[in-house]
């Protein structure tokens, strides 16, 4: 290879092989490795920049390499050239490079500054370190020689004993023994000069041996990575000490290494991975690691698991139904254990099986634990009827529950009690709700806890959560009408109830009014008033007139101190929900009926399948209160959602009694709901009811009332409607207004919407117009069931009735071309109609059925032939005719059925 002198000058040179032009290039080779052990040698140019003065380019290699740079020639007197193969020329530095040196010699020093302090912090370090191991190598040193210093003294103890006993017996032999302490000599007798010293832990002296073991040296020399100082060697031997310290090239002395102990002073290391960095940073030998420390862990833990354990007895609480695992972890035993019990048993299971109760049991008696078996129902044990043993009881208000037929007057004797005026406020003049009310007796300023029931047919569940809850029963009978259904009906709620009655023999003030009738008739139900003997008080009274309503409070407080009610108001308290609704403002509003304790504002209250806590209490009067004692109806505020009417309400101790008493019933409730819809198989009568109903039409229904006690008796007046053929099915039911969703169930089944005493919002009438759903309101339930009734009755099919129009006799059979077959007949009695049903009758056997096709009087088509006339007669495509045959003429009439 030939080189110029400056790398802009192209020289025509003579190769040894070819003649060719250089470029203005530096060439090299260089070696690449790949994977394999493949390897390439290639051609590495670099390319110089045009110097205007002639100067050459400086050379990579004094680029990466901070040497001086060789001495530039004068521009006047060039450098001789050199031979072709002295190699490349050298030529001066640029300021580009002269500027790149000085910066990496700038940070070359940086470097060094940062590294020499890095260093200094080091063995600042390390010589703390160093002082601390010192400290720790002379405390272990000095409790050493004291164990020394007690094993000599007590080797001597035994020496001189042992003599004694020789010369005891007469022996006269010396002990050739030599004392224990000999063994524990300075280890300089055996050490040699040069020795490394003996690492702290590495050397225990022994009583009764002569040498000491070497211990490791962890010095590392000077050009070590960490840069650390020269190992120190050992010096001469001293003579005052029982170990000997050795001294390195730099006179500095280090104490002797300390004996190994089981428990090693001062902080533990804490124990790592190996790493570069825990390897040559410490100067101490490397410790166990993690996952050796782990092996003997589990080799201890293998060791103790092989030992017998103890039986452990336990009390197991299984309920209704539990899976083997569940099982298995409340025996603490394993499952494959209970799997294999039931195997021995003749049954296959998974660990995730649910098992029986008995089974549970026999299992768990089995592997010799006790068991305690619960129910799910057991959350609701000393939630009510709780037995009081206070004695500090007082009197409480009496409950009385006014009862009757419909139109009788029971709330208009209440309004003229309560100087109130209820009844103008319902739909029709009737009672569709259920009130209570207190009253105050003018004669001993008692209160009277009032309960007012609907009359009607439909209510009947009002009237028995009325009878339920009620301590005297005021049967109210109007004296112009006498005993009637719903009378019967609350008279025998009544005594199913357990409670005395008092009859009020109400509208007296008109003319036809009979009060002894109303008497004999009370006879007929075992009814037997005062004035016929009986046991039954009896006050006739005035609603309208206001008469005699004193005479009845009088009776209603006699009958009260008779029964001697009393309870304990402290306690906490028991009610029942006399009615419930969802109001828009206050949310689920309750009407609830205190019976023992004191209901406050705060208290965790539970009522059926929903809870809360009780945000205020309103009394019937619309004040608010901060507590209701026994006998006291309240409005309370604070459900969750509105609860069931006749639900017993409670107050728990806290939220989550709370919560999994609700969690029951609500489970319950949807189990319920599921078995009604779902029709479980049962008995063969069952089944031949279900296939009866299987093709029954359904009429869809969406129903929100106002209140449950209203809804309820919806309900149960539509389900009565419901025959083999029809019945009302009903989507959903509950209280408040009329929402969007209620609209958009409709619209997916096609139902019809029914709002008792409530309306539909503006987007759910919207929503209504627009996919036309409609929408039906209502006040009173006389017009819902009827509405409904002649809804479903549409649905039923309709019954054919056939009306028989006329006989007539087949006398001649004529074949009439384009026509076909006509007979000639002679009607003997009634008419024949065109279009009428015919059948066509043979030897008194039916073997046609059809229409008239053509009817005809000589040769024009008539509608109708009277009896005694000839016409001619032809079927819709039958032709079969013989003379003799009789063709009876009918009509099928539709008529539409109702329910």
């Amino acid at each position: 290879m030939v080189d110029t002198k400056t790398p802009g000058d192209k020289k025509l040179s003579v190769p040894s092989k070819t003649l060719s032009l250089k470029p203005r290039v530096e060439t090299g080779t260089v070696r690449q490795s790949f994977s394999h052990g493949r390897s390439k040698q290639v051609v590495v140019e670099k390319r110089g920049k045009r110097r205007i003065d002639g100067t050459p380019e400086p050379q990579a290699a004094e680029v990466a390499k901070p040497a001086p740079a060789a001495p530039t020639p004068a521009p006047s007197r060039p450098a001789p050239p050199r031979n072709a193969g002295s190699g490349v020329v050298l030529r001066t530095l640029t300021e580009d490079e002269r500027s790149a040196r000085a910066s990496a010699l700038a940070d070359a020093k940086v470097r060094e500054v940062e590294e020499r302090r890095q260093a200094e912090e080091e063995a600042q370090r390390r010589a703390v370190r160093e002082a601390a191991e010192r400290a720790e190598r002379e405390a272990a040193e000095s409790r050493r020689k004291a164990e020394e210093e007690r094993h000599r003294h007590e080797d001597e103890a035994k020496r001189k004993a042992e003599t004694e006993a020789k010369k005891r017996f007469g022996e006269g032999e010396q002990p050739q023994s030599a004392p224990r302490a000999a063994a524990a000599a300075p280890a300089a007798a055996t050490s040699r000069p040069g020795a490394p010293a003996a690492r702290t832990g590495t050397a225990t002296a022994r009583p009764g041996t002569t040498t000491a073991r070497p211990g490791t040296s962890t010095q590392r020399p000077a050009g070590g990575p960490l840069g650390r100082a020269p190992a120190v060697a050992a010096g001469p031997d001293e003579d005052d000490g029982p170990r000997q310290i050795r001294r390195g090239p730099g006179g500095a002395a280090r104490p002797a290494a300390a004996p190994k102990t089981t428990h090693k002073p001062g902080p533990q290391k804490e124990r790592g991975r190996l790493t570069v960095v825990t390897a040559l940073n410490a100067d101490e030998v490397r410790e166990r690691s993690i996952a050796s420390f782990r092996r003997r862990t589990q080799r201890l833990k293998g060791h103790a698991s092989n030992e017998p354990k103890e039986k452990l007895i336990r009390e197991v609480v299984i309920p209704e139904a539990i899976t083997i695992q569940e099982l298995a972890n409340r025996m603490a035993e394993r499952a494959v254990d209970v799997i294999r019990m039931l195997m021995k048993q003749g049954a296959m299971h998974k660990i995730t099986d649910v098992i029986d109760a008995d089974t549970a049991q026999l299992i768990a008696e089995e592997l010799g634990h006790t068991v305690k078996r619960v129910a799910a129902s057991d959350v609701e044990e000393g939630l009510f009827d709780q037995v009081d043993d206070s004695t500090d009881t007082e009197t409480r208000s009496p409950v009385v529950t006014v009862m009757g037929h419909v139109d009788h007057g029971k709330t208009s004797l209440l309004d003229a009690l309560r100087h109130a005026n209820v009844v103008s406020g319902e739909a029709g003049g009737i009672t569709q709700h259920i009130g209570a009310y207190q009253v105050v007796s003018p004669e001993s300023g008692k209160k009277i806890t009032f309960i007012d029931t609907p009359g009607h047919a439909a209510f009947t569940a009002m009237r028995a959560r009325g009878a339920k809850v009620t301590d005297i029963v005021v049967l109210v009978v109007a004296a112009d009408d006498g005993v009637m259904p719903q009378t019967v009906e609350a008279i025998n709620h009544a005594k199913a109830a357990r409670v005395p009655i008092i009859v009020a023999i109400n509208k007296i003030d008109k003319p036809d009014a009979k009060p002894e009738r109303v008497r004999t008739e009370l006879l007929q139900h075992e009814v037997q008033v005062e004035s016929f003997g009986g046991d039954v008080v009896d006050v006739e009274v005035s609603a309208k007139n206001k008469t005699n309503l004193d005479k009845l409070l009088e009776m209603i407080a006699l009958q009260a101190d008779i029964l001697d009610l009393k309870t304990n108001s402290e306690r906490p308290a028991e009610g029942t929900v006399i009615e419930a609704k969802l109001d828009r403002g206050r949310g689920p509003v309750a009407t609830v009926l205190v019976q023992r304790g004191t209901l406050r504002v705060g208290d965790i209250i539970v009522a059926g399948a929903e809870m809360g806590r009780v945000r205020a209490l309103i009394s019937d009067q619309g004040e608010t209160v901060q507590e209701a004692g026994p006998s006291v109806p309240v409005e309370v505020l604070g459900f969750n959602g509105p609860p069931e009417a006749g639900d017993r309400l409670a107050v728990v101790e806290n939220e989550a009694r709370a919560r999994q008493v609700t969690s029951y019933r609500a489970h319950q409730k949807r189990e319920n709901a599921a078995a009604s819809i779902s029709g479980m198989r049962g008995s063969l009568e069952q089944m031949m009811s279900q296939l009866k109903t299987a093709g029954r039409k359904e009429f869809p229904l969406i129903i929100k009332a106002d209140v449950q006690g209203s809804l309820e008796a919806i309900l149960g007046s539509l389900e009565k409607l419901g025959t083999d053929e029809v019945a009302a099915r009903i989507l959903h039911a509950g209280v408040g207004g009329i929402s969007e969703s209620d609209v958009t169930l409709a619209e997916g089944f096609n139902a019809a919407i029914i709002g008792f005493s409530v309306r539909a919002n503006k987007e759910a009438a919207a929503a209504a117009k627009r996919n036309g759903i409609e929408i039906r309101y209502y006040n009173i339930i006389y017009d819902l069931v009827d509405d409904v009734k002649k809804a479903m009755s549409g649905l039923l099919a309709p019954t054919l009735r056939e009306t028989m129009l006329g006989n007539a006799a087949i006398l001649e059979i004529f074949n009439i071309s384009k026509v076909g077959k006509v007979a000639g007949c002679r009607v003997t009695d009634g008419t024949v109609e065109r279009g009428a049903n015919v059948r066509l009758i043979r030897d008194n056997v039916v073997v046609h059925e059809g229409k008239l096709s053509t009817l005809k009087r000589f040769k024009d088509e008539v509608k109708e032939v009277q009896s005694g006339q000839e016409c001619g007669m032809a079927f819709e495509n039958y032709h079969d005719m013989r003379a003799g045959d009789v063709i009876e003429c009918y009509r099928v009439e539709t008529i539409q059925r109702s329910l």
